[in-house]
């Protein structure tokens, strides 16, 4: 098994502590040893006797190197474009208005349905390129484009497989049937609970990790949710959901008392919905361009300081956000939600992490995932100035992808 020493690290975030002038062994695809440089042990037993018989040894010139990143929310699985759409809406037309000029989730889910597998394939491919080119080396990917059983299956093994094959980043599937009514079940939600509650067992043998529900004013209700995600946690399937409402809507109080894997977005959430995520600390995941995009801020601050486990998302789907850099994600919560440059990094890695229930990657120490970015910088302060900072070298479980 290679052994890989990563040595002149100018200045090492591992998620936790930072370290100047670091250094780093690798087993494998594991991290052996983090620490400074001047503690560089001779030999560590288990994986190397003499530190000089290193298999490889990689100068990192004094830059900077933090844990892989993670984007604990996206939507990469889907066909055609919203770009007509995205400009009727910048222009100041209604949902009202796009829905009837045939745009919003239903369009995407028509072209999705009429795109041949291989198609479809090779764009979401090259989606996942981007993060993990970017310096994310795991993504929570979102089915919901097909709203079928047979189709949202199909994304979830579609996902599974592009996982294994080389250059792609670590993925945390999660079925998203419950994103939308799709219009064969207009007027017959009950119906589509049914439906996609009989398909949940089904998700997590193809090979989901979670399952989410919208639940807003709009599309799905809380008890709708509850239901769904109390199957989907009896099919052994992580919970999360999109809780989009006002307070009076109930959904985030639901996700805390459901003690969700995640609750996500809160455009919309009062004190008390803040102390309900606190008390049962239940993670919150929030993504800056959709905040951005609809004009409403999370209260990022006041979770933080209630101690709520707060993770990060980039929120790429075809009608919004179209970022598929965390970076940038990061650089926008320092500016919008007001954290430090350190809460964001611990946001994007320990803090989405926690959200998808990973214990084996986020942070840098011995026996996690060697899952590693070396930036285009000598410091953390250039995510808050760059506005999608740039890598340099990206190591997952310790093989080179950039």
């Amino acid at each position: 098994m290679t052994v890989r020493l990563l040595t002149n690290i100018g200045r090492l975030w591992t998620g936790s502590d930072l370290l100047s002038n670091a250094a780093m062994l690798v087993h494998h695809d594991r991290i052996a040893w983090v620490g400074p440089a001047a503690e560089l042990p001779q030999s560590l037993p288990g994986v190397i006797d003499d530190i000089v018989d290193v298999d490889e040894v990689d100068n990192l010139g004094g830059g900077l190197v933090t844990p892989g990143l993670i984007d604990a929310h996206c939507h990469p699985v889907y066909a055609g474009n919203r770009y007509a759409e995205v400009a009727m809406r910048a222009s100041g037309a209604s949902k009202s208005e796009i829905t009837g000029a045939g745009g919003g989730v239903a369009s995407t889910v028509t072209v999705t349905r009429g795109t041949d597998p291989w198609t479809l394939c090779n764009a979401v491919r090259e989606r996942l390129r981007h993060w993990v080119l970017s310096g994310c080396t795991t993504v929570e990917a979102k089915t919901g484009y097909h709203l079928t059983r047979d189709g949202e299956l199909a994304d979830v093994r579609l996902l599974r497989s592009l996982e294994e094959e080389p250059g792609m980043p670590r993925l945390q599937v999660t079925f998203f049937a419950a994103h939308a009514v799709p219009p064969e079940y207009f007027g017959r939600s009950h119906d589509y609970v049914d439906a996609v509650a009989s398909w949940l067992s089904d998700a997590a043998q193809a090979g989901a990790h979670g399952v989410d529900v919208y639940c807003d004013n709009q599309q799905f209700t809380p008890e709708d949710a509850s239901r769904l995600l109390t199957t989907g946690r009896g099919a052994g399937l992580a919970t999360h959901m999109h809780a989009c409402a006002k307070p009076r809507h109930g959904a985030v109080r639901m996700g805390a008392d459901m003690q969700c894997s995640s609750v996500d977005l809160l455009h919309e959430t009062d004190e008390d919905d803040v102390l309900a995520l606190a008390k049962t600390s239940t993670p919150v995941v929030v993504c800056p361009t959709t905040s951005m995009h609809e004009r409403r801020t999370p209260p990022v601050r006041q979770l933080l300081d209630h101690g709520v486990p707060v993770g990060l998302g980039t929120d790429h789907n075809p009608g919004q956000s179209g970022t598929m850099s965390l970076p940038l994600a990061v650089s926008m919560a320092v500016s919008m939600f007001h954290m430090s440059v350190l809460e964001a990094l611990r946001a994007a890695t320990v803090g989405s992490a926690y959200a998808l229930g990973l214990t084996d990657r986020g942070f840098l120490a011995p026996g996690q995932y060697a899952d590693i970015v070396q930036w285009d910088a000598d410091h953390e302060g250039a995510f808050a100035w760059s506005y999608g900072l740039n890598t340099i070298r990206v190591w997952r479980g310790g093989e080179t992808i950039r």
